[in-house]
C-alpha cells in the first residue's frame, strides 16, 4: 500500500587489539542531513547488468559466513571461486564441504587465503569476483565493503553495514561511484512471518501504518566464553566501549519496510534514546572468570538495554529496544499498528478491527496459536510459498535460504535488490545515533539523508511471487 502523505493524518576479522583501538564514534561531520553528490548514481532503484554464471568469493568463513557459503554454492549458476579467513581450519574445512555439494566442476577451482589479516585484499586483485560476501568483524564490514567495490564486485555484508556514519557515507559514495550493489544481508527479512506482515501492510490489511515496535532482545553473556576466537572474543569488546543500540537492524528491518522507509512517502527523521544501568556483563565476568582475566578488566559502560524512539517524516513511531545481556526469553517484538488493527509477534498475533471472520468476535482479541492457520493461509507471501521448501534447511528457519536465494536470482535476472544501500544505512546507523542520544540525556538526533533527497521516488517493496 502507498501512502499519500496528504491523506496521512498530516567472525574472523581483525585482532583484539585492533578492536579495541577502533573508534566507536566519529566526528559531529556525518550528521549532516546530506553531502555532497558522490558523482555517481542514486542506487535505491537500480538493476545491475545481469550476471548469469555468479562467481563469488567470501571473506569470513566461520559460523555465519560458512553458512552463507553452503547455501549459495547448491544454487544453479553460482561457482565459488575464493575463501578466505584468519584461520587455516576454516578455510580447508569450508573448501572441502564445497567441493562436496555439486557433483559438477564448478567448484574446483578455488582459490584459498589464509593467515595475515590483509590476505583478503590479495584475493580480490587475484581473482576479481563478481560478488563478495562478507561475514567479519563488524569493524571489518565497511573497509571490505569499500575495497570489494573499488574491485568491481557487487557486495554483501552481514549486519551491521558500518559502525559510524562516516563509514557508511563511504559505503554509499562508492556504491553510487561504481554503481555497485552493497547490501546488508537482514535475513530477518525473510522470515514467514515478517513476510507475511509485509504482504498483509501492502494490502491494507490494518489500514494507514502508525507505529512500530522493534527488538533484538537476546541473552548472548555465554559468547563471553569464546576468549580468543569467536563471536565472543570480539563482541565483549564492543559491550565494553560502544554506547547505545549495537544490534538494531534484525528488529528493526521488516518494520521499516512494512512502513516503506527510504521509500516513496516516508523515511527517517530523528530518534532519542535512553539506556539502564551497564551492569550484566560485570556481574557475569565477576561469576564465571578469574579476577585477573581479561573480561574483569573490561569497564562495561553500555546499558544493558537501550530503548530508543523514532519519528518518520510523516509523525509514524517506532520503538526500538536491544539487550543481549539480561535474562530473557528471545524477542524482536515485530508489532506494527495500523488504524484498523495490529500484527505482532512473539508469539505471533493479529488482531482486527471488527474481528476476523469465524475466529474473533473483535480486536480486544488475538488470533493466535492453532487459529493462526487460516491467517498464514490467507496472507503467506508468495516468496515463502515459492522458496520454503527448498529452503526449510538452511539457517533461521529457512530465512537465511530465502534471502541468498533472492540474491542470487536478482544477479541473475538483473532485479533490484530487495534491500538497497541506503537501507542498510538507515537501519544501522541508529548504533551511532542511539549513543549520541545517551550521552546527551536522551536529546533528539537527526537522522542523516543518506539518500540525498532521493528516497521520495524510490519504489516501495513490492510483493514478488
Amino acid at each position: 500500500m502507498s501512502i499519500n502523505r496528504r491523506n496521512f493524518l498530516k567472525k574472523t576479522s581483525l585482532s583484539t587489539a585492533a578492536i579495541a583501538s577502533v573508534p566507536f564514534y566519529s566526528s559531529c561531520e556525518p550528521f549532516v542531513k546530506s553531502q555532497a553528490p558522490s558523482g555517481g548514481i542514486y542506487m535505491g532503484d537500480h538493476a545491475a547488468p545481469k550476471i548469469r554464471n555468479i562467481k563469488a568469493a567470501f571473506i569470513g568463513v566461520g559460523s555465519r559466513g560458512g553458512e552463507h557459503l553452503k547455501f549459495f554454492a547448491g544454487l544453479p549458476g553460482t561457482e565459488v571461486v575464493a575463501i578466505s579467513d584468519l584461520f587455516e581450519d576454516n578455510v580447508k574445512q569450508k573448501h572441502e564441504m564445497v567441493k562436496q555439494i555439486s557433483d559438477e566442476s564448478r567448484h574446483s577451482n578455488i582459490a584459498t587465503y589464509w593467515g595475515d589479516e590483509n590476505r583478503w585484499k590479495t584475493m580480490l586483485q587475484e581473482v576479481k569476483p563478481d560478488v563478495v560476501f562478507i561475514a567479519t568483524n563488524w569493524n571489518n564490514h565497511a573497509p571490505m565493503a569499500i575495497q570489494s567495490m573499488k574491485q568491481g564486485a557487487h557486495t554483501f555484508v552481514e549486519v551491521p553495514l558500518a559502525v559510524t556514519i562516516k563509514e557508511l557515507w563511504r559505503i554509499i559514495d562508492t556504491s553510487e561511484r561504481t554503481q555497485k550493489h552493497c547490501m546488508m544481508m537482514e535475513n530477518v527479512n525473510y522470515g514467514r512471518t515478517e513476510l507475511m506482515y509485509l504482504n498483509m501492510c501492502r494490502q491494507g490489511v490494518i489500514g494507514e501504518l502508525l507505529h512500530a515496535e522493534a527488538a533484538y532482545i537476546h541473552e548472548l553473556r555465554g559468547q563471553m566464553n569464546q576468549e580468543d576466537r569467536g563471536t565472543g572474543s570480539w563482541r565483549t569488546h564492543h559491550y565494553a566501549n560502544g554506547k547505545g543500540n549495537l544490534y538494531p537492524t534484525h528488529g528493526l528491518g521488516p518494520v521499516a519496510q512494512y512502513m516503506s522507509l527510504a521509500r516513496q512517502d516516508d523515511n527517517f527523521k530523528s530518534l532519542i534514546s535512553y539506556s539502564t544501568p551497564a551492569l550484566g556483563r560485570k556481574l557475569y565476568a565477576q561469576k564465571n572468570f578469574a579476577k585477573d582475566h581479561k573480561w574483569n578488566q573490561l569497564d562495561f559502560r553500555n546499558g544493558d538495554l537501550s530503548t530508543s524512539i523514532i519519528k518518520t517524516q510523516v509523525g509514524r513511531t517506532i520503538m526500538v529496544q536491544w539487550d543481549e545481556t539480561s535474562p530473557r526469553p528471545y524477542t524482536r517484538l515485530n508489532l506494527v499498528q495500523g488504524t484498523l488493527g495490529a500484527l505482532a509477534g512473539y508469539p505471533t498475533r493479529v488482531a482486527l478491527e471488527g474481528g476476523v471472520e469465524g475466529i474473533t468476535k473483535d480486536h480486544h482479541q488475538w488470533v493466535e496459536g492453532e487459529q493462526l492457520e487460516k491467517i498464514y493461509e490467507k496472507y503467506d507471501h508468495p516468496l515463502y510459498k515459492r522458496l520454503n521448501e527448498q529452503s526449510k534447511d538452511s539457517g533461521h528457519g529457512g530465512m537465511d535460504g530465502i534471502m541468498m536465494y533472492r540474491i542470487v536470482e536478482c544477479l541473475q535476472k538483473g532485479l533490484p535488490l530487495d534491500q538497497n544501500v541506503y537501507e542498510g544505512a538507515l537501519w544501522s546507523a541508529v548504533t551511532e545515533l542511539s549513543g549520541k542520544s545517551i550521552e546527551q540525556s536522551g536529546a533528539p538526533q537527526q537522522f542523516p539523508d543518506f539518500t540525498r533527497g532521493n528516497w521520495n521516488s524510490t519504489k516501495p517493496l513490492g510483493i514478488v511471487s
